[in-house]
């Protein structure tokens, strides 16, 4: 470990990994709001501060499990440095910066881990990988959208059921006063488990300096700093990820709105509590797939969502490489 660390380095990584907290927000906080603003249930500038609301108060509600996994259960915690956690944030930083000028909704998530893993096992080659943690990741990005998938399908299916009965606008009434509660608890699912993710990346880096007693833990001063800068990023903005979400994957109602959150919100609380970090970007793409597919396949645009697809199936390695590039480079003009 690099116990010799200076305060000034210290504190630059630390603002290094509250930019990618940052660019987190801008990239995929969006996310969270893209079915109310494409549903035009809510105008982006209120949207925006709704999921950003309930993005910091996230921690009150989940704790920590996910920033614990992170920062234990990726690399191992013992051959963490300051080079390490600086290369992977510059894989995730990249990746990020490449897929949002893209308006790609890749995975921030994926991309931090993929980061991660590059910087460790350029540092001390496969051993570096706390298999357990990793492989539980990598199959997050698998179950993840397929259950976001499968249970904003079957929301389709009883909400289409009860309300089989009534009017197409007394529906369209009653879903567009829904969706505040299911934009809501998918925001509060977002923060629960992406925002923990920076702050794993600072607590691993302060518990390798020696400034957390020999046991690793969260300082709520890194839990409020996280939570603040991807509220902030979320407040800046985001839209090209907004517009693929809620706009060029299927065209959505107020139903199926409230059906994509609420199936997305679901997955994301079971995945935070076991202490997952999943995909949100993931998440609530599979689910807004799922509300199109249920109304009929064709109302998919499926070549955009293979392209997303495709963004996810490349997203780790891609950081991996970059990662362990920028750990090479560190070592040559160090």
């Amino acid at each position: 470990m690099d116990a010799a660390l200076g305060l000034p380095v210290l504190v630059g990584l630390i603002a290094v990994a509250l930019l990618f907290d940052f660019l987190n927000g801008l990239h995929d906080a969006a996310n969270s709001i893209a079915t109310i603003v494409s549903t035009r249930v809510l105008r982006p500038q209120f949207a925006v501060i709704w999921a950003a609301f309930f993005n910091f108060i996230a921690f009150m509600v989940f704790g920590l499990h996910v920033a614990q996994t992170i920062g234990t259960g990726i690399i191992d915690p013992s051959i963490v440095d300051a080079q390490v956690i600086f290369a992977a944030l510059v894989g995730a930083i990249v990746w990020n910066i490449v897929t949002w000028a893209l308006g790609i909704p890749s995975s921030s998530s994926h991309a931090l881990i993929g980061g991660l893993v590059g910087g460790g096992m350029a540092k001390a080659g496969i051993s570096a990988a706390v298999w357990s943690g990793l492989t539980k990741a990598v199959l997050a990005i698998v179950l993840s959208p397929l259950v976001g998938f499968l249970l904003a399908m079957l929301l389709v299916a009883i909400v289409s059921w009860a309300s089989v009965r009534s009017t197409p606008f007394a529906v369209d009434r009653a879903f567009r006063i829904l969706q505040f509660a299911s934009a809501s608890l998918y925001s509060l699912g977002h923060g629960g488990n992406d925002a923990q993710k920076t702050m794993g990346i600072i607590a691993v880096l302060l518990y390798s300096q020696g400034h957390l007693g020999g046991e690793f833990s969260v300082p709520f001063w890194v839990v409020l700093s996280c939570q603040a800068a991807m509220a902030l990023g979320t407040l800046m903005g985001g839209w090209r990820i907004v517009r693929t979400m809620g706009l060029r994957i299927t065209k959505l109602t107020p139903m199926q709105g409230f059906c994509a959150e609420t199936g997305g919100a679901a997955t994301l609380f079971m995945a935070t509590f076991l202490g997952v970090p999943v995909s949100t970007t993931h998440t609530i793409t599979g689910a807004i797939v799922g509300v199109g597919a249920a109304r009929r396949v064709s109302a998919v645009r499926w070549n955009v969502a293979s392209s997303i697809v495709y963004a996810w199936v490349i997203t780790i390695p891609a950081a991996a490489v970059v990662a362990a590039l920028s750990w090479w480079a560190v070592q040559i003009f160090k």
